[in-house]
């Protein structure tokens, strides 16, 4: 089976969130850093959609999943160094 890869653009689309860079560096910033003891789909920003989305794409290592890890590393760090 063939695996596509999506960017981070294509993700918060997904998500249904600006996704132009400005959007998404906003978002990071905003965000960041998330606390190392909460899951991504677990954190109080997400819709309930937006978690249900982040949380079975991460569980059944979709498509999705690769960006969402990205996704999941770029919050976690300081917005200094996003």
């Amino acid at each position: 089976m063939e695996k596509f890869f999506h960017q981070f653009p294509e993700l918060f689309s997904q998500l249904g969130l600006p996704s132009d860079e400005r959007g998404i560096r906003e978002f990071l910033t905003a965000h960041s850093p998330l606390d190392a003891n909460i899951l991504l789909s677990d954190a109080p920003f997400w819709s309930r959609e937006q978690a249900t989305f982040l949380k079975d794409v991460l569980l059944e290592d979709a498509d999705w999943s690769e960006v969402a890890d990205h996704l999941n590393a770029a919050l976690r760090a300081s917005p200094a160094t996003t």
